[in-house]
This record gives structure tokens, sequence and C-alpha cells, in this order.
């Protein structure tokens, strides 16, 4: 199959399991199938699917990552001894692990092609990741919180594994808790990290786009705890720092030197 027919495929899969939109046209245009794809995804409960469409689903979601273009932790150069600084989609990132700024529900986010962090490791990994999202909150019965981490497979995305960890949420003026969940936040994807003995972590800026944390006091508070568990811990993670707007860069360059 082609990669427009597998995305036909995909879409009318998922418009038969919703009976309100069962009738509705597919779009002719690429980047309309795509957007409506995505958005099929976004909106779907966790659920099993068949197997045909699991097969289909990750050939279609593989080849689209495959087109963006991966980037290896072995093409980036370190700017200091075990941390990286990146610039690009953490959903192309080959490493042991990335780091995914979610809400408290843990099961990404349901707003059809949102813009935040959340949508879009979910729409890349596939169904497969909020279902694992979604028996991991089960068990635990209660909602994921503040400044702890959960460690997925990553389906379909290029990293082994995906690190879920809930940010502070900013109302106002930031307060001292405010920064010491952040911290926390860093640390416990860490110490989860090093419990699987993964050589290599991408974080993410967590709290500063939905959640409205200040981006250089974000940045001051990563870089510190990243260093302090590095100086503690020998063999802990090499880090890379991605960012995605130009504003994030300028930051963490002045942050690393």
């Amino acid at each position: 199959m082609t990669q427009t027919e597998k995305r036909a495929y995909l879409i009318k899969y998922l418009l038969q399991e919703q009976p309100r939109y069962a009738d509705m046209p597919i779009p002719v245009e690429e980047q309309e199938q795509k957007k409506l794809l995505r958005s099929l995804f976004n909106i779907r409960m966790p659920g099993p699917a068949s197997e045909t469409f699991l097969q289909i689903q990750d050939a279609y979601l593989q080849e689209e990552a495959s087109q963006k273009g991966i980037t290896t932790l072995a093409s980036l150069h370190p700017v200091q001894d075990r941390i990286y600084l990146w610039q690009g989609d953490i959903t192309t990132l080959q490493c042991d692990a990335i780091v995914n700024a979610a809400n408290s529900a843990l099961l990404g986010c349901f707003v059809p092609c949102h813009g935040c962090i959340d949508n879009a490791i979910h729409s890349a990994a596939g169904i497969q990741l909020r279902l694992e999202c979604s028996s991991l909150m089960e068990k635990q019965k209660t909602e994921e919180p503040t400044g702890e981490a959960k460690i997925t497979k990553a389906y379909n995305l290029p990293c082994r594994y995906v690190l879920h960890t809930v940010g502070p949420i900013i109302h106002g003026a930031v307060t001292g808790r405010d920064c010491a969940l952040l911290s926390n936040c860093y640390r416990s994807c860490l110490e989860l990290a090093s419990a699987y003995c993964l050589k290599s972590v991408a974080f993410c800026c967590i709290s500063t786009g939905e959640f409205h944390f200040p981006n250089e006091k974000a940045a001051k508070i990563a870089v510190q705890t990243v260093h302090d568990y590095q100086t503690k811990n020998e063999n802990s993670p090499e880090v890379i720092f991605n960012v995605f707007k130009d504003s994030d860069y300028e930051i963490y360059k002045q942050l690393l030197g």
C-alpha cells in the first residue's frame, strides 16, 4: 500500500468507530487528509484496534517519521560534558527516551491538532501510547501528581521510551513551590531513566507552553537540576535539551555557554 492508501484506510477505520462521523467525506487534499487523520487519533478514547489497523498505522507513522528526517544522538555535538542542545522536532529524535510534558490525566491531548508537545508525541507514537497510559492510570486510580514521572514504550517514535511528567501550572506570580515542582519533574525523569539504565534523555521545555511557566526561569531550573543530578551520579544519562522556538534556543545557549 502507498502512504495515500494507508492514510485512507486509517481514516475510514477511525470514522467507522465514531457513528456520528461515519458518513463524513474524506478530503481530497493530502494536507487536509493528514489533519483529519491526526484529529481522529487525538479524539479517540483509549482502546484496542484490529491487528490489521495497527500494522497499517505503524507502517504509515514510521514512513511519515522517515520522511521528516530522523536525528540521531551520534549526529549531535555536546555543548558541555554529557549535555547537548538541539533545536528541532522532538518526535524525530532517536535517543533512549524523550520527555513528554503531560497533563495530570496522562492520556495525551484530546484537542484535535493542538499545538502542544503532548499532542505531537501521541500523534506520532500511535494509538498504543494512549492505551498504555490508560492502563497505568487505571492501576494508579488517581491523577498523576505534579513533579513525578511515568515511563512507557515509544511505539512508532524513533526513541525507545517516553517519560511522561506533569509540570506546575502557573496562574500568576511564580512561587517557590512552583520552582521546586518543576525541578522535581527533571529529577524524577532522570531517576526513572537511571532505574531503567537509559543512556540518553531528551527534555522538552516542561511547563513553558500551555502551563505558562516563564521560559528563562524554567530553563535555569532545568539546567541547574540536570547539573546537580549529573554531578552526584556518575553514570547518569546524557541529556539533550530540546527546544523548538528560537527564543528558547537563545536562552539555553546563554545558560550552557
